[in-house]
């Protein structure tokens, strides 16, 4: 074949053109992150101190207090949303992974996973103010977290049933061919053989709820004070940081600093961690 060098230079130049305008979109996006995490850094650190782990939201106009009360809140929440998503998650994922392959609940349960995922979280909110808070007629924690927790979940089970495909069939077939019962080599075979993608997984899904507002607007909303009563308005960080960012009051700026910087941190320790069990399951 007769070489053709102008579809040669053509094609350099088009190779060329693709590549500068690749590294170009990568470089314009690390500017901005970074120029978000310096501002990000440089006003957070100015506001953390011991008072911000010890005490509440300041009243308007006062002077000191801290997050102490929103950090709880959203610990708390957090926790009964993961005690929720994780079962609910890892369950469905391996029914759809090991049992669903033909199922026409498989498939609708597919369908409505894929809607949860894409649904903005501010609808699944508003879901939940209808079914919980209306009828209760009070914002409480435990509607927050179960708006957290439908964010959640469409993650864990999406992450759980890739993870446990990418496990190989002759796996499953040896234990088979022991003897053992379909239920138990997908709980004490696949499932065991992909623990680290599905941690992975739940860690990821708790990165994405842990800076959620708005759904949280719609069901927790907020508390000056310290509680832990779920059954009550619960503070927590991003509702707090949404409302004090936008006060006329520098205290409540330089908290709403504060305590985006403590999400941001807490959120890159997650993914730092999943990344590591990734790695370590690939390696494995």
């Amino acid at each position: 074949m007769e070489f053709n060098q102008s579809l040669y230079n053509r094609r350099q130049r088009a190779n060329t053109v693709g590549l500068a305008l690749s590294m170009g979109a990568m470089v314009l996006g690390l500017v901005v992150l970074l120029w978000i995490l310096f501002v990000l850094f440089k006003n957070g650190l100015a506001a953390l101190d011991l008072n911000m782990f010890t005490k509440s939201t300041p009243a308007p106009g006062s002077e000191g207090g801290g997050l102490a009360n929103a950090i709880v809140g959203t610990l708390m929440m957090l926790g009964f949303s993961v005690l929720v998503a994780t079962p609910v998650g890892i369950f469905a994922g391996v029914y759809l992974a090991e049992y669903g392959d033909e199922s026409k609940t498989a498939e609708l349960t597919r369908f409505v996973t894929d809607i949860m995922l894409s649904a903005p979280s501010i609808v699944l909110g508003l879901f939940v103010y209808a079914i919980v808070v209306a009828p209760m007629g009070k914002f409480s924690g435990w509607a927050g977290s179960l708006a957290l927790s439908l964010i959640a979940i469409p993650v864990v089970v999406r992450t759980t049933e890739n993870m446990l495909r990418l496990v190989p069939g002759s796996l499953r077939e040896a234990a088979f061919a022991l003897g053992a019962p379909r239920w138990k080599v997908a709980s004490m075979v696949t499932l065991r053989a992909a623990q680290s993608g599905v941690v992975t997984g739940l860690l990821l899904a708790v990165a994405r709820i842990s800076g959620e507002t708005a759904p949280l607007l719609f069901t927790a909303l907020n508390n000056q004070f310290f509680s832990t009563d779920m059954s009550s308005p619960m503070a927590n960080l991003p509702v707090v940081i949404f409302q004090f960012a936008m006060s006329p009051y520098d205290n409540w700026v330089r908290l709403a600093w504060g305590g985006a910087l403590l999400i941001t941190l807490a959120v890159l320790l997650l993914n730092i961690v999943a990344r590591v069990f990734f790695r370590e399951k690939t390696m494995g």
